[in-house]
């Protein structure tokens, strides 16, 4: 249950119709427990100029009865079903479509439209079968329908104990399912919209959309001679090829998705599992299960901003690995004054200004010099041995709340240290779009990156720009690369636990060459970036445009200089 989607139970019946007025064709998609309908309510994708969302949900009986673990054959109790729409009630302030099986008896089908109604539901669409029903998409099952005269009682009835006009009841026709054929259905829709239903659902199990068509062609026949307008309703599973376009063309009003979350979730789980047991640990099934601080969220656990750490001024941590010697200086590059200032006294006043105060500095190569005051020094006294990654879990114990790692050789400006606390994602890498634009000759090898989307060249800017990393290191083509790693990365609190278990199943078990290190030993940070990649684990960017420096050589130490 979420407080963020709140909604009164009249504003929330009477919305379908308003939509209905304002739009050619709703857009409906199931949802069968509280967590599901969250996702469908806040779920937005950008198609070109047009934000899409789902304008209502479908509670379906089948995505219901198999979520609790029943065959769907009216056997959920009436109870059960309530607490199932007061869920998803509770989590959405989108109109809600119930599945109302057959209605039951007709006195039973009364009571439903009356607690539906008083709950805030909008529609509630009943199927023209005998109880108990079979499901229609079970191509074994006898379907049975209701004599019509009967089936059209039971939908006076509901109609005469509603207390407003905002409820509506839908008949849904099972002539095209049972076999009985176009001319029966149109025989059933008229008797059904002659009582007072309020739409048409019309069911096809064919993989080809031509007889739902065809009926659609018949029923705005039908509609005129009738002298009404009510809203015609498919449920494309399965001639799924169809695009809404086309339904609306046709005469469609409302198109509902009737099982898709729920088969997609049953296909996760049995993947999840299946993976675990062969795996016989959990490692391995992560990259493909969301954070758990994600579903905290979702469900309105926290009620804090997107990334509570990044908010949070003071908590969140720099881990600085500084422990390397640099063949061409004779001190730690950490301490290379620039202009009466090393480089990481630069580096702190910085991230002091931007609100991180805890910052850990990882020191090895004449770790004496290091004088500056204002964090908190760690040794590694294994520097010869070993390369950057390894003398950055020497501050394993300092990560768990999340933290911002740094070179020891670059110095960057406030705004994209500001930037990085604001993006989005759980590992989130600083890249230089620059370097797309003029492909540099360098005299050193530079961290090169290649991404899942391609930079826009028209853009030469600081900003934010959702990426995703496929490749990292430095024996990328420089003609294929898009971007220079700077040498900043965020990971959250979530991300902090998945590094350390696959840094220490590395270490245990790896043999061998290390992405373009000789060994695990030697990895260098941007190796073990690629790693994570490999195991499926999503690396995004910060896209920046130049505001740092990293000090190479002597030359460096020069341009620095005029630049400050």
């Amino acid at each position: 249950m979420t407080l963020t989607n709140r909604i009164s139970p009249e504003d929330r019946r009477k919305s379908l119709k308003q939509l209905l007025k304002k739009k050619n064709l709703i857009r409906i998609i199931e949802a069968h427990n509280g967590l599901s309908a969250i996702i469908v309510n806040n779920i937005k994708e950008k198609v070109r100029d047009e934000i899409l969302e789902f304008d209502g949900i479908w509670v379906s009986s089948l995505t219901e009865s198999a979520a609790k673990g029943y065959p769907d054959a009216e056997i959920i109790g009436i109870e059960s079903r309530y607490e199932t729409i007061r869920q998803i009630l509770n989590s959405s302030n989108k109109p809600l479509i119930v599945d109302g099986d057959t209605g039951g008896e007709a006195t039973n089908f009364e009571y439903f439209v009356r607690s539906l109604e008083d709950m805030g539901v909008s529609m509630v669409i009943i199927e023209d079968k005998k109880f108990p029903k079979r499901n229609s998409l079970d191509p074994s099952a006898k379907q049975t329908q209701e004599d019509p005269d009967i089936f059209a009682l039971k939908i006076k009835r509901g109609k005469n104990v509603q207390i407003t006009s905002d409820f509506m009841i839908v008949a849904r026709i099972e002539s095209l399912i049972s076999g009985s054929g176009l001319r029966d259905a149109l025989f059933r829709a008229k008797k059904f919209l002659q009582v007072g239903a309020d739409g048409i659902m019309i069911h096809s199990k064919d993989t080809n959309p031509k007889e739902i068509f065809d009926f659609a062609v018949e029923y705005n026949k039908l509609s005129r001679e009738l002298g009404v307008n009510k809203p015609l309703i498919c449920v494309p599973t399965t001639y799924n090829t169809v695009t809404e376009h086309e339904l609306k063309d046709k005469g469609f009003n409302i198109v509902i998705y009737a099982n898709h979350i729920l088969r997609s979730a049953h296909k996760a789980m049995k993947k999840a599992a299946s993976i675990i047991l062969k795996n016989q640990r959990g490692l391995e099934v992560e990259s493909i299960c969301s954070p758990v601080i994600n579903i905290f969220k979702d469900v309105g656990f926290l009620e804090v901003k997107e990334k509570d750490m990044k908010y949070d001024i003071g908590k969140i941590r720099a881990i600085i690995p500084a422990a390397g010697e640099d063949p061409n200086f004779n001190i730690p590059k950490s301490m290379i004054n620039i202009k009466g200032k090393s480089i990481l006294q630069r580096q702190i006043n910085i991230l002091n200004r931007c609100g991180i105060k805890d910052i850990n500095v990882i020191r090895g190569y004449k770790k004496d010099l290091f004088n500056v005051e204002g964090v908190q020094y760690i040794d590694n006294n294994e520097y010869l041995t070993t390369f950057i990654l390894h003398s950055l879990f020497k501050a394993e114990d300092n990560m768990k709340n999340g933290f911002i790692y740094i070179n020891s050789d670059i110095i960057f400006n406030d705004q994209i240290i500001n930037n990085l606390l604001n993006s989005k994602g759980d590992i989130v890498l600083v890249v230089d779009n620059s370097y797309v634009y003029h492909k540099h000759e360098v005299d050193k090898k530079l961290d090169l990156i290649l991404t899942k989307n391609k930079p826009d060249k028209e853009v030469r800017r600081l900003y934010q720009k959702e990426n995703e990393i496929i490749r990292i290191g430095k024996t990328l083509d420089k003609n294929m690369a898009d971007y220079e790693f700077v040498g900043l990365t965020y990971f959250s609190e979530y991300s902090v636990d998945i590094i350390r278990k696959i840094y220490y199943d590395c270490k245990i078990n790896h043999e061998g060459p290390f992405h373009e290190a000789v060994s695990f030993e030697m990895a260098s940070f941007t190796d073990f970036i690629q790693e994570i990649i490999d195991r499926g684990f999503k690396v995004n960017i910060l896209e920046v445009y130049k505001g740092w420096i990293e000090i190479h050589n002597k030359k460096d130490i020069e341009i620095t200089e005029r630049i400050i």
